[in-house]
């Protein structure tokens, strides 16, 4: 896609589709005068039009509503959208990425409209500002206090760190945030669909995208607008890789597609077979892929910096499907587990990032990537098997397999010099339950770096909500006849007892984990999250490594 900086007034604007960004309580005559004085004048006419047809149509600048409408030659651009951002007190940068998606998922499938001019403005003038807190004192008086938010990323948490917050909003950041809303709402996923499907409907494929509004010089605009191309389509990526039947997508092919990511952006790359992470005392990983036919493979791509005094690792849970092995998945639950790669997909994808920017220390990522299969060599319940570390792991469940792969990735990383830890992984049903499909839960030993992470993601738009992880929750997890078991209680904090079987393999490193059971794969589109695997995890890890 190519994108420019919009020097033409609104009406002079060429672009296929105008699209007018609006607070809740402006008025739409004075935003198009803004923009351009013609509406305040020869235009006043037809700008009173789209007023009146707005206030018909209910439109109230609330987030998620947009009005299309035929400019009928008043105007250079043949279409014009209005798009509500909701009050500007409230404005995040989840607003901008979501509106912008969603204005794409308006846009008709194969259009001919491949061009698009976004009219944006911060709203911080001395009125606008008067106005917020008017409304907001207004609130106050009637219920005699200030309303608490409930959805995650507003209600009060000790994850909610000031410190850590990124509270100032650029114009950069609103770019990147709209190139990235319209690249992943415009994803789609068809190489199975045959041509004479009539469902098999691609996104309109805009060719060029413009911005107006903003004070940037080509340079910054250049590196915003960069920035959201390449970690959108990364993110789009990591979606392409979850797509893939898992008949398609087995270890084997997910190391090819690491190697490929690896030559494209200048990393070094190390795939290991089962015969040496036998050499390697990996018990855990080589215990889950004992009942499937396909052959696992570990998988560690790195960035390194020559003294680099820091050391990342991002490690992935791969595996390519989840059967549940013995402890067999009900036939529902075992629909979608193609995703349970998930974790993987979004370390791999984010490696295309830290190859583009080069961050000045060193990254790595470990994948360990195998089949979960109730094959005739299978783990039984009450196998007992040993981790990389040494630790002795009694498995009463087969389907809580997650955790016992990323046990030797984590210790692998600590082994080659990491000295941070985030791991991420679709691990345990109990976090959908908790959080559902909206966040992601995060736990760790690090408070430091769980604030960053929740940070990072407020600015990427994906929400992360820390869950306790009390000494309590370790009592679970003791094993008669072995070191640990590798499933604490049935049906009880089993987010956090999963996090405290990982602890026991960080070796006291600065450690993350997050669950990204629920956010990983959703039923339907929303926003700028297509319906199916998310990549979630993709743009806060970007988020936190490149910034």
């Amino acid at each position: 896609m190519k994108y420019k900086l919009e020097l033409a007034p609104l009406g002079e604007c060429q672009s296929d589709v105008a699209c007018v960004f609006v607070y809740s309580g402006q008025k739409i005559e004075d935003i198009l005068a803004d923009y351009d004085p013609a509406f305040g004048r020869k235009l006043k006419p037809f700008a009173d039009q789209i007023s009146q047809l707005c206030q018909q149509e209910a439109f109230k600048g609330k987030p998620g509503q947009s009005i299309f409408l035929t400019t009928f030659g008043h105007m250079k651009a043949g279409r014009l959208c209005i798009v509500g951002l909701g009050e500007a007190k409230d404005f995040k940068l989840s607003h901008a990425r979501k509106a912008a998606a969603n204005i794409v998922r308006r846009l008709p499938g194969n259009s001919a409209q491949t061009s698009m001019s976004l009219f944006f403005k911060q709203a911080t003038s001395a009125t606008e500002k008067k106005v917020a807190a008017a409304k907001t004192a207004k609130r106050v008086s009637k219920s005699g206090q200030k309303s608490v938010g409930t959805s995650i990323d507003e209600a009060p948490s000790k994850s909610s760190s000031k410190s850590a917050s990124i509270t100032t909003i650029t114009d950069s950041d609103i770019i990147q945030a709209m190139v990235e809303g319209i690249i992943l709402a415009s994803y789609s996923f068809s190489k199975y669909k045959s041509s004479k499907n009539g469902d098999n409907k691609k996104p309109p494929a805009l060719q060029t995208l413009s911005f107006a509004g903003f004070g940037l010089n080509a340079k910054a605009f250049a590196a915003a607008t960069a920035k959201g191309e390449i970690i959108a389509e990364s993110t789009n990526f990591a979606r392409r890789l979850i797509a893939e039947p898992p008949s398609f997508m087995t270890p084997t092919k997910l190391a090819e597609e690491a190697r490929a990511v690896a030559k494209e952006f200048g990393l070094t790359v190390k795939v290991l077979d089962a015969a040496q992470m036998l050499k390697l005392s990996m018990g855990a990983i080589l215990g889950v892929a004992r009942g499937a036919k396909e052959q696992p493979k570990f998988i560690v791509l790195s960035y390194d910096v020559p003294k680099s005094k820091r050391k990342v690792a991002i490690v992935g849970k791969g595996i390519t499907f989840d059967s549940g092995g013995l402890s067999l998945k009900p036939a529902q639950s075992m629909e979608h587990m193609k995703y349970d790669m998930s974790g993987a997909a979004a370390v791999i994808a984010t490696m295309r990032v830290v190859g583009t920017y080069k961050p000045n220390f060193s990254v790595m990522a470990v994948v360990a990537a195998t089949e979960n299969m109730p094959g005739d060599n299978a783990l039984h319940p009450g196998d007992v098997i040993s981790a990389m570390n040494g630790k002795t792991i009694e498995v009463n469940n087969t389907d809580a397999e997650g955790r016992l792969i990323l046990a030797d990735c984590l210790h692998y990383a600590v082994k080659e010099g990491a000295d941070e830890l985030i791991d991420i992984a679709t691990l345990t049903g109990a976090v959908v339950t908790a959080l559902g499909r909206v966040a992601a839960g995060i736990m760790g030993s690090d408070q430091q770096l769980i604030d960053k992470l929740i940070a990072s993601g407020e600015h990427a738009g994906e929400k992360l909500w820390q869950l306790p992880m009390y000494d309590e929750y370790q009592e679970s997890l003791k094993s008669d006849i072995a070191d640990l078991k590798n499933a604490g209680a049935r049906g009880e904090a089993g987010s956090a007892s999963a996090a405290m079987f990982l602890k026991e393999f960080v070796s006291g490193k600065s450690w993350a984990h997050l669950d990204i059971a629920g956010p990983g794969w959703i039923d339907r589109d929303r926003e700028e999250c297509n319906k199916g695997g998310t990549g979630f995890g993709v743009r806060t890890l970007c988020q936190y490594l490149i910034d």
